[in-house]
């Protein structure tokens, strides 16, 4: 058996929505070039990379230009991966050792609920840079160990955000995570809270759908609305829904995915 390689669009039920990953189940490890040159010639947000270990499976993730800590969507991709092959039943629990420790995803119906640390934020005086890059006076302006997070004033504000990409590199951080309460409230609203996320740094202008950018907005939100079951709605170009749960130091993640392609790397 070679390297199984899949293509998986994330955090949606639809083909060509969400956040696609490229996953690679492999037999053993592979050495960190390689893995770096295969997330290049993916060149999607995130590679997965996973294999058999003690206890479960060893999972690490690379954009086109580096290795990250956390990865939500890649994440779920690779636990679906190992469901779609069969090397899981859909009854088992997918539990991944990584760079933030051990990540669970389980099955709940046609969604996956992945159980990852929260990340809150701390309130911290915005940087020039990111005023100018963002043109804009936040609301808000927190950072955790990877992201800043900026709230704004209106859902209109986030979906017509143009960012200047070259100054969002100056920042020393993986990315900025920029929000808003939805524009519609109330139980017939289909999200509570609105966002997009940037990591020029990383070599990803705008990720898609970002699980790992929802372990900071779950404990922000779940503190301004009051509640700690909530909905996210990334309004990337091709979006999804993220749903999410504050359980003390922890956020569950539930999306829903869907399979590409199927494959395997040539050696």
């Amino acid at each position: 058996m070679g390297t199984a390689l899949h293509i998986i669009d994330a955090f949606s039920n639809e083909r060509f929505k969400g956040n696609p990953a490229a996953v690679c189940v492999m037999e053993g490890p592979m050495p960190d070039l390689r893995m770096q040159e295969i997330a290049s010639e993916m060149n999607l947000s995130e590679t997965a990379f996973v294999w058999a270990g003690d206890e479960g499976y060893r999972l690490r993730w690379f954009t086109p230009k580096a290795e990250v800590d956390l990865c939500g969507h890649a994440t779920l991709a690779a636990a679906h991966a190992l469901w779609d092959i069969g090397v899981l039943s859909e009854s088992e629990k997918a539990v991944f050792h990584t760079k933030s420790g051990i990540l669970s995803v389980e099955r709940d119906g046609e969604w996956a609920n992945m159980d990852f640390p929260a990340e809150p934020v701390e309130p911290v005086t915005a940087p020039k840079e990111l005023i100018e890059a963002l043109g804009l006076i936040p609301r808000y302006v927190g950072r955790n160990r990877m992201d800043y997070l900026v709230e704004v004033d209106s859902e209109a504000t986030v979906r017509s955000l143009q960012p200047d990409f070259q100054l969002l590199k100056i920042l020393q951080t993986r990315g900025v995570i920029v929000t808003s309460a939805a524009a519609q409230r109330g139980e017939s609203a289909s999200y509570d809270f609105v966002s997009r996320a940037f990591f020029p740094g990383i070599g990803v202008n705008e990720d898609p759908v970002t699980g790992s950018a929802h372990c900071a907005l779950a404990p922000y939100w779940g503190r301004r609305l009051r509640r700690n079951d909530l909905t996210g709605y990334q309004a990337s170009e091709r979006g999804g829904y993220v749903r999410v749960q504050v359980k003390d130091e922890r956020v569950l993640l539930s999306g829903q995915a869907v399979t590409v392609l199927r494959g395997e790397l040539a050696e």
